[in-house]
């Protein structure tokens, strides 16, 4: 089964149960200040799993583009990717869990025809918060008739809430088998040749201020299926690279190394995997550069460290531009974004691999004057000039020369422990927040926009927002500082805007619909969908799903704390409610 097919199986499938198919949203959140990009499908649906109404009804489906970069030091494998796309089905208050563990059921072993012994099941099995395990879905697996002992009860089985509060409940996954000979009779989790493949989360509960797990009023359920793995297990493969998806970038990989795939599989997987998610990072409507903070860093780090497994497969001259070409074409059918930006893409891919072999240069250089490495001196040679501990084990042989990998790894834990807590601090408001001070400052986010629009100009458009309950902070396309007069312009058409007491109401409408209207906002690829637009007053009409305030004359005064550069062309706002 190619990769098409399979989208298309599954998007019918749904949709002949009901379910309205929706586009992918922007691999960067807006108004999420808990993640840079989005790691699952959920995260754009949040307003509406809280109880908002989707245009689109309450059975949605849809692929969805997301970046996860927790578990980089997992690429490489068989399996995980920073990029990659998930394919959900979605109820909002509707069906529950007999329904979408048939579902699951019915499309695996109906539509693309696996074979039941090779599937297993695993379901939550108690917690202390929440002692009791899922009975209930145990019971629908067994009356599909499921063995016993390809259940297995697991505590870990619980999704979220992904903040300190909010929807939360647990999860019952489906694996199959990829290992040798044929799948056990008996099904455990940690058995490497199961790959999980479909994850149904049942949201059922909300967790309180205080810790107390309620039952939820609009109980909802969101899946998520693996694309990359699913169309491996489809085709036979224990080996995502070995899909259409990966081989011809593998196929220039080979070609550029002069190596094979066999030989250093590792090196393969991360440059083909860093690669094509930086291509979807800067061909993303919300495109980014690489840069030294948010997702720009994410984005640097990826290429930078493509390019240093590329030179430890002995790729002399540059190469991403080459890989980015194949990425673009291999899925410009599905994502028309990449080909749009494309002159943006290879202008930035170009710029940074010239800047970064100069860096390697340095580092080489650096090396030369070491007469003993030791595990600090290594460390030091990673963090400045991006050196792998590989690389610069194999430097070091070469002139016989031994590294203290223990003394590495320590302080390689230290600079992790740092990251970690600065990414907490960073990104602890909440998934999504929908609090009052956050539903206010996601209100005057619209104002903000529409005002400097009207101060600046129509090309001002937004690229990213992050709101809590303390601030928001806005980024926009503008080539220059703002000066202290159009500063105070805007604050001042906001603040007029509050004083009216305008109201906040929103229509649904087809996308064309909205484009005649005027309305602004990022409209993805939602062709022949309905949206949400939101009016506020005549002042301003945005497409957005929420939270709002119902008048303006609740948000207090406005005031611009900050306006500075966040990018190239990109410029910054931070903004409070007083």
């Amino acid at each position: 089964m190619t990769s098409q097919e399979l989208k298309k199986s599954f998007f019918e499938y749904f949709q002949s149960q009901n379910h309205a198919l929706i586009s992918s949203a922007s691999l960067i959140p807006e108004n999420d200040p808990t993640v840079l990009f989005t790691t699952a499908g959920m995260h754009p649906l949040v307003p509406y799993l809280v109880g908002e109404k989707h245009p689109e009804g309450n059975r949605l489906v849809n692929v969805q583009k997301c970046v996860r970069t927790g578990d980089i030091d997992e690429v490489g494998d068989a399996t995980h990717h920073t990029f990659f796309e998930m394919l959900g089905n979605w109820s909002l208050g509707d069906y529950f869990k007999e329904e979408t563990i048939k579902f699951s059921w019915e499309f695996l072993t109906g539509t693309l025809k696996l074979d039941k012994k090779n599937l297993a099941v695993s379901i939550f099995g108690g917690n202390e918060d929440v002692p009791n395990y899922d009975s209930q879905s145990e019971k629908v697996w067994l009356d599909l008739g499921v063995a016993q002992d390809r259940i297995e009860k697991i505590k870990e089985n619980w999704w979220g809430p992904a903040g300190q509060t909010g929807p939360c409940g647990p999860d019952t996954e489906i694996f199959y088998w990829t290992g040798q000979g044929d799948a056990p009779e008996v099904f455990h989790e940690d058995d490497n040749g199961w790959v999980e493949i479909w994850n149904n989360v049942i949201m059922q509960y909300n967790k309180t201020a205080d810790g107390k797990y309620e039952a939820l009023k609009q109980k909802n359920i969101d899946t998520g299926m693996g694309f990359e793995r699913t169309l491996a297990v489809l085709n036979g493969f224990d080996d995502n690279y070995l899909t259409e998806l990966w081989q011809p970038i593998i196929k220039q990989l080979e070609k550029l190394s002069g190596k094979k795939y066999e030989d250093d599989k590792k090196s393969f997987r991360i440059i083909a995997d860093h690669i094509r998610s930086a291509v979807f990072m800067m061909g993303d409507p919300r495109g980014i550069a690489p840069s030294n903070k948010d997702q720009g860093y994410v984005l640097r780090r990826l290429i930078r460290r493509a390019i240093r497994f590329g030179k430890s497969i002995n790729i002399e001259n540059n190469f991403c531009v080459e890989l980015a070409e194949i990425i673009i074409n291999l899925y410009k059918s599905g994502y028309s974004e990449l080909v749009d930006n494309k002159k943006f893409i290879i202008s930035e891919l170009t710029k940074e691999e010239e800047k970064f072999t100069k860096t390697l240069a340095k580092g080489l250089k650096e090396f030369t004057k070491l007469k003993t490495v030791d595990g600090k001196a290594a460390f030091v040679l990673f963090s400045t000039y991006g050196f792998p501990l590989e690389m610069t084990e194999e430097l070091a042989q070469e002139s016989n020369i031994k590294i203290n990998k223990q003394e590495f790894e320590a302080e390689f834990k230290k600079h992790q422990e740092l990251s970690r807590t600065a990414s907490a601090g960073m990104f602890k408001g909440g998934l999504a927040d929908d609090g009052e001070m956050a539903t206010k400052y996601h209100t005057a986010t619209h104002l903000l926009h529409q005002a400097l629009r009207n101060v600046l100009g129509d090309h001002v458009e937004q690229r990213g927002s992050n709101i809590n309950e303390k601030r928001l902070r806005f980024d926009f396309v503008h080539p220059e500082a703002l000066t202290p007069e159009q500063k105070q312009a805007v604050e001042d058409m906001v603040n007029e805007q509050i004083k009216a007491g305008l109201e906040v109401n929103f229509k649904e409408m087809s996308v064309d619909e909205a484009k005649n209207q005027g309305a602004i906002g990022l409209f993805d690829n939602k062709y022949g969908e309905k949206i949400k637009i939101y009016e506020v007053g005549s002042f301003s009409k945005e497409i957005c799903g929420g939270p709002h305030v119902d008048n303006t004359k609740h948000l207090g005064h406005f005031h611009i704390k900050k306006e500075q550069s966040s990018s190239a062309g990109i410029r910054r706002i931070k903004a409070i409610l007083e």
